[in-house]
């Protein structure tokens, strides 16, 4: 009798990873280094501040000048905010548009965008200029909390969960920072300036973790539909 002879089933074929596309990877570059500039860019115009600066009673955007109505602005502090502001906020503007490319996303185009709109705006308008300088930061505020919970949305666990996290903590602090909520005793613990870096910094993570995120993921197939959102 002829002895019985079984086949393994096979497993199936390996199929390379696709690489980011290159809309991805330059999206990924430019808000990658729009985050690593502004970080450095603060740090800079902090060390080299030319008076009495606490993290506690300044914010970020006293860099640029103080508060109103009587603004100072003080060098070399004012002209590092103010470069490193316009430079991120066109790097975040690019970094946008590339990423719809990458994406076909507008949920993560429009508050990008609008992030970086309200950044380049911070850097042309310090507190010399009330009024505009305030629209334009909560813009870059607001609309930076949206762009960190909605870029969940394109991108999987754990990413999704550490974003989302992020971008409630950034819109958190930012309702905490209106007046109705200045005189709570953990926000006046707290203070100005460390309440805005509450806003700030989760931004600024975001920038380089969802930047490094684009220049890692595997470029999507593409879509049949040419309206995808």
């Amino acid at each position: 009798m002829a002895a019985r002879t079984t086949t393994r089933p096979q497993p199936p074929p390996r199929t390379a990873a696709r690489p980011p596309s290159r809309d991805a990877t330059i999206a990924g570059v430019l808000l990658s280094l729009a985050g690593v500039a502004i970080l450095l860019g603060f740090i800079t115009a902090e060390a080299l501040y030319p008076g009495l600066y606490t993290t506690h009673a300044n914010t970020v955007i006293h860099l640029g000048a103080t508060e109103p109505p009587n603004s100072v602005v003080l060098q070399p502090s004012a002209a590092i905010f103010d470069i490193t502001m316009l430079v991120t906020g066109a790097m975040i503007l690019a970094g946008a548009w590339f990423a719809h490319r990458a994406l076909r996303r507008k949920a993560v185009l429009i508050p990008t965008a609008l992030l970086g709109l309200g950044t380049l705006g911070v850097g042309l308008f310090p507190l010399t200029h009330p009024a505009p300088h305030m629209l334009f930061a909560f813009t870059a505020f607001l609309a930076g909390g949206i762009a960190i919970v909605l870029s969940s949305r394109v991108t999987m666990a754990p990413f999704r969960y550490l974003w989302t996290a992020l971008g409630t903590i950034t819109l958190g602090a930012t309702v905490l920072a209106l007046d109705a909520f200045r005189s709570w005793a953990p926000m006046v613990e707290l203070g100005e300036g460390g309440l805005e870096r509450w806003i700030v910094y989760p931004i600024v993570l975001w920038l380089v973790a969802f930047g490094s995120y684009l220049m890692a993921a595997p470029a999507a197939p593409a879509s049949k539909d040419p309206h995808v959102e």
